[in-house]
């Protein structure tokens, strides 16, 4: 018995793995012909979408009102969805298997969210003018060929940018997230980016590593963010080595920033901020620029050499600007001359001084030439000078305004300062024999100083003393000056008003000269007084001029006004009674009119109806038409004439009789006003009687 129980349970194991077996193979061939419909599926479903059109590899459903994307063919290569209603719940998952597609357009949609099942092969996306507000790294991360991505318009902001969010792009070229919520660079952007726009946001503050790695960066705008010179780090476009178009139009910036990159730059857009001056050296180096764009400032010089290393700038645009074009810019119009053609310039339009207010710096020749010639190598046409004096006036460049971190100021100053009651001359003063100091207001709250030197010094210290009752309660305020500088221009001054202004040499140990040099040494002050004028008036002629007229025009038009107020008041008042006394007339002869009509009334006032005035009018007797002659004294009462009948013109407007039938009362269109106005006969065409 054992061995057959055995022999019994070998064959049944050997039936339950046959069975397995052949239920293995029907599985898989189950499952393989189920991928195969699906792939014949896949494979059929090359047909242009109904709602789409289709040019080979061009899919656009553009503009069609969509919320859902289509089924869509395997050969779509660029698809175009923009100006649609679609929402993330619109992009199905079979979009993930479109390998074919390079390039989506989804801007102007309805996306809340960075969009999932995108194509992994995408090489360009455009998702502006969504509603988008976070960018997860997992997302991005599903485009590792991803090169351009067009993110503008949306609402995203710094902290909405997972960390290391473009870690998994490699190939990202282009980046733009202009218009959107960002308060500051972000952070993590790709090594290979090429292009960045990041405009419209609110940027405030770039530190030293917001652009750390992005030695490929060839491109960067900042328009429109809220820049100042305090917020930018020292070193932060250094590390553009490669940057080619920096744009920071519409900032807050009094300088251009620090250590701009040089070596590559070709066009530099500084327009719409508020510089005031443009720093020595702030250009030096960029030999490859090539469009320099300084409009919307104010700017009132450039200092001698700013464009020596632009050999290849080919357009200057400065409009805007508030150019004092003094001798502080005969440079600046020798280079011009020089460079002739090679560079095109817009905006160099003099506003000061005044007899050359609305001339371009170009067109000043005679008037530079009565310049002093500090510069006989840029133009090659300058004046011999002795050596000395050459040394003496390296430089033309107006210091900064007062106000710097240089200056100082005091109620009562400590400083020894030269008597306020002595008269120093206004054209120039020399007390020592170092320094011949030159004084010129230029308006009423300015002030141009020059000065010579016979040798070179470190400094300059420069103090001006507004004069008032007592000397003692004066402002003194105080700056250094570099040695290598021959003008500088007082500003922010008080008009009318008397200034005593003195400059001194200062050794190179840097000791106070006011308080420890004598009045024989070389280091002794120079001083000069000035006297501002007053503010611009049209003229002392003319305001009173206009002052007079002014007062003898104001009662004549307080004259001629009451005047036309009371004819126009008295015109409307006659209209008024006239209407009145119109109406009321128009009333009586109505009233006596009915009562002599109905007494009796004459053939001539059948003219009003249409009749001529040979006595012959139309009379209707039942259905037909007859013409009855009357005498022409007859009276009217004694023809007797149905109500029921209509009296009308012989010939009607419209061509078209009227007949009134007496057996059809219960016709609307001739039984009533409204009828004959729907027949086309105008009111005044028929009477009844």
């Amino acid at each position: 018995m054992a061995p057959e129980g055995a022999s019994d349970l070998r064959d049944w194991l050997f039936l339950l793995l046959l069975c397995l077996t052949l239920l293995a193979e029907v599985l898989e061939l189950a499952a393989a012909a189920a991928e195969a419909a699906q792939e014949a599926e896949h494979e059929a479903d090359v047909a242009c979408p109904g709602v789409c059109r289709c040019d080979e590899g061009f899919i656009y459903c553009n503009d069609r009102g969509l919320s859902l994307i289509p089924p869509l063919p395997f050969s779509a290569a660029v698809l175009y969805l923009q100006n649609n209603r679609i929402d993330n719940s619109g992009l199905p998952t079979s979009l993930e298997r479109r390998v074919a597609v390079r390039v989506v357009y989804l801007y102007d949609n309805e996306l809340d969210d960075f969009p999932m099942h995108l194509p992994p092969s995408l090489r360009e996306l455009h998702l502006q003018d969504n509603n988008i507000r976070t960018l997860p790294r997992s997302a991005l991360a599903r485009l590792p060929l991803l090169e351009k991505l067009h993110l503008d318009d949306n609402s995203i902001s710094t902290v909405s940018i997972e960390e290391q969010a473009f870690a998994d792009n490699p190939r990202l070229r282009l980046l733009f997230l202009s218009r959107n919520h960002l308060s500051s660079i972000p952070s993590g952007l790709p090594s290979s980016l090429e292009e960045l726009r990041l405009d419209d946001n609110r940027i405030s503050t770039i530190p030293t590593h917001a652009f750390r790695g992005l030695s490929s960066l060839r491109r960067l705008v900042l328009d429109g963010n809220l820049l100042a010179n305090q917020r930018i780090a020292d070193d932060t476009f250094s590390r553009l080595s490669n940057l080619t178009e920096l744009s920071l139009v519409r900032n807050s910036l009094q300088t251009p920033p620090l250590n701009l990159p040089s070596a590559h730059l070709q066009r530099l857009y500084l327009q719409d901020n508020a510089l005031t001056h443009m720093p020595r050296g702030s250009l030096d180096g960029m030999r490859r620029l090539q469009r320099l764009d300084l409009s919307g400032n104010n700017l009132t010089t450039l200092p001698r050499g700013l464009f020596r290393d632009m050999d290849s700038l080919s357009q200057l645009l400065v409009r805007g600007n508030p150019w004092h074009c003094g001798c502080n810019l005969r440079w600046l119009h020798d280079w011009l001359h020089a460079r002739g053609t090679t560079v095109t310039v817009r905006g160099f339009t003099c506003q000061g001084p005044e007899r050359v207010r609305g001339m371009a710096l170009s067109d000043l020749g005679a008037y530079m030439e009565e310049c002093e010639s500090s510069n006989t190598g840029a133009a090659g046409g300058g004046r011999e000078r002795a050596s000395g004096e050459r040394a003496t006036t390296m430089s033309t460049t107006l210091s900064p305004l007062q106000g710097s971190l240089f200056t100082l100021k005091s109620k009562r100053p400590g400083l020894r300062l030269p008597d306020s009651d002595l008269d120093y001359s206004l054209g120039s003063s020399a007390s020592g024999k170092a320094l011949v100091l030159t004084v010129k207001p230029l308006s009423p709250d300015s002030i141009h100083l020059t000065w010579r030197v016979p040798q070179p010094t470190s400094s300059f210290r420069l103090s001006w003393l507004r004069l008032s009752n007592s000397a003692a309660m004066g402002s003194i305020t105080e700056t250094l000056v570099p040695g290598d500088r021959r003008e500088y221009l007082l500003s922010a001054l008080q008009p009318q008003s008397s200034y005593i202004i003195c400059m001194a040499p200062l050794p190179a140990d840097g000791r106070s000269t006011f308080t420890e040099a004598s009045a024989d040494s070389e280091e002794a002050p120079v001083c000069a007084r000035a006297e501002t004028s007053e503010l611009a008036r049209p003229g002392p002629d003319k305001s009173e001029d206009q002052g007079s007229e002014q007062l003898t025009v104001l009662p004549l038009a307080g004259i001629i006004g009451g005047a036309t107020a009371l004819v126009l008041l008295a015109l409307i008042c006659a209209i008024l009674c006239w209407c009145s006394h119109r109406a009321r007339h128009i009333s009586d002869r109505e009233h006596s009119g009915r009562g002599i009509y109905r007494s009796k009334k004459r053939y001539d006032d059948y003219v009003e109806s249409g009749t001529k005035k040979d006595t012959s009018i139309l009379e209707i007797r039942g259905p037909g038409f007859q013409m009855t002659p009357m005498a022409a004294q007859q009276s009217l009462h004694t023809k007797t004439l149905r109500e029921d009948y209509i009296i009308h013109t012989i010939f009607p407007s419209n061509g078209a009789g009227v007949y009134k039938s007496t057996h059809h009362t219960t016709n609307s269109a001739f039984g009533t006003n409204r009828g004959h106005r729907e027949g086309g006969i105008p009111d005044i065409d028929y009477t009844y009687t």
